[in-house]
């Protein structure tokens, strides 16, 4: 019985003929996710991004009770031992408790960019890609002026004249990060303005912000999704970098760039200051880039 009906469920998914929007979408996340599953690469991308979701939330309890703030000068720069796993650094406080609350900060700052540059890109990409004349020249000059410059000096200088701290940090990385979804959002829709549903919405009376936001905007979105998550590493590469020149987070919050650069000094003596935090960015941003290969596949059309 629980076989017949689990059958019938995946024939539900895959059909070929769905019959209402909610069977559409469900049967699309469900062939995305056996994509996905049927992909090492892309689930182990995934495995380590549900990680550290799940170090993010659960930092107080795997951090033991150990604060990651809590300074013990007589056991500074410890050795990784039972007490201390990670080791201790310069001011004594624990290694492993501030790599993982660290993850927290990174998680916040991805998140809280994401929130920021998609509406954005997709904002200033449609809106060019659909109106068209001298909207899309202003805007993609615009576009061209972010572009012209690499996005970590750019970032650097938004966050010099903004100020340190994480609110700062997140302005700024986002400053730099949105051209290249408005650049994809704005090829999408010229191609997709084109077609023939968006004629007839046009002779049916649908307005302009009607045809964006209920046709072009959804279209677009797998494309955009894609290029986020390829981009979180360099995010969170220009978050620590920010955080490694003292314009990110600020002492004592826990975050990866910071102990990265408060341990270069003992990098050859105390190895693991710097390099368990070093070692986590390297996972994470692996991760995204493995995740993102994989949606990459899932979303592109010529993919058979």
């Amino acid at each position: 019985m629980i076989l017949q009906q689990s059958q019938t469920l995946s024939q539900w998914l895959q059909t070929d003929a769905p019959v209402s929007a909610r069977q559409a979408a469900a049967g699309k996340t469900y062939r995305a996710i056996r994509s996905i599953v049927a992909n090492p690469a892309a689930l182990a991308g995934l495995i380590i991004i549900l990680l550290l979701i799940a170090v993010a939330f659960l930092a107080p309890f795997l951090a033991r009770g150990i604060s990651p703030i809590a300074q013990d000068l007589d056991n500074r720069l410890h050795a990784p031992d039972l007490a201390h796993w990670f080791g201790t650094d310069e001011l004594g406080r624990d290694i492993y408790s501030r790599t993982l609350y660290g993850a927290r900060v990174t998680l916040a700052m991805v998140l809280l960019v994401s929130v920021i540059v998609v509406p954005i890109g997709l904002a200033v990409g449609t809106l060019a890609g659909f109106l068209g004349g001298w909207i899309d020249s202003v805007l993609m000059r615009i576009t061209d002026i972010f572009l012209a410059f690499p996005r970590l000096v750019l970032a650097l200088a938004f966050a010099a004249a903004l100020g340190p701290g994480i609110e700062n940090a997140v302005i700024a990385i986002s400053l730099t990060a949105w051209p290249p979804y408005a650049r994809i959002a704005r090829a999408e829709t010229v191609t997709i303005s084109k077609s023939d549903f968006i004629s007839a919405a046009k002779m049916q009376g649908a307005s302009t912000w009607r045809i964006l936001f209920k046709h072009i905007v959804p279209l677009c979105l797998s494309s955009v999704i894609v290029r986020l998550t390829l981009d979180m590493a360099g995010i969170i590469l220009t978050a620590a970098g920010l955080g490694f020149l003292g314009l990110g987070a600020q002492p004592p919050t826990a975050e990866w760039g910071a102990m990265v650069s408060a341990g270069r000094e003992v990098i050859l003596d105390q190895w693991w200051v710097a390099t368990i935090p070093g070692v986590a960015i390297f996972i994470v941003s692996l991760g995204f880039n493995l995740l993102g290969d994989g949606l990459r596949d899932v979303f592109d059309p010529k993919s058979t």
